[in-house]
């Protein structure tokens, strides 16, 4: 982190981005890339009380992928509902207590919920201690919890260091 690069991760997340919306490379969008990719991070760094640090970056890639594969079974999960109708849903609210902290991580995993097919997060307690999701069809509520407390939280917990 220095002056011009007030959040390099952030930085490096919009040049990436920004090459990849263009959907052709060239060296005038590679420049439009890289000073978007400065000034935005120079023009919100008032914005942010402290720069993006993420403990682990291999277990984030992981993490990452991990989700996407879980939003693609999700995806042909609910597709299989739809197609068959006679399938009877079983909707519930899962209630989980949570260990993780920090505003960031908390979002990350409400995200990684709601983008998921089939669920979403609903509510968040005040304290920020308990989350309640929707789920479109659980076969066991009791396990949902204690599954998505292993899969997505206890990563970004060490992802994040909380």
């Amino acid at each position: 982190m220095n002056l011009w690069m007030p959040q390099p991760v952030v930085s490096a997340a919009l040049f990436v981005v920004w090459l990849l919306l263009q959907g052709r490379l060239s060296i005038a969008q590679a420049l439009m890339g890289a000073l978007l990719a400065i000034v935005i991070p120079l023009l919100t760094k008032r914005f942010t009380a402290k720069p993006l640090v993420i403990r682990r970056p291999l277990l984030a890639l992981r993490f990452f992928l991990m989700l996407a594969y879980d939003i693609v079974v999700a995806n042909l999960a609910v597709a299989r509902l739809i197609v068959r109708p006679g399938l009877r849903l079983r909707p519930t609210f899962v209630t989980i207590v949570l260990e993780l902290r920090g505003d960031l991580a908390i979002a990350t995993l409400l995200a990684a919920i709601s983008l998921t097919p089939g669920t979403v997060s609903c509510q968040l307690s005040r304290d920020e201690r308990t989350l309640l999701i929707h789920v479109l069809d659980a076969a066991n509520p009791e396990t949902l919890g204690a599954e998505i407390k292993a899969r997505y939280e206890r990563p970004l917990m060490d992802i994040f260091g909380c």
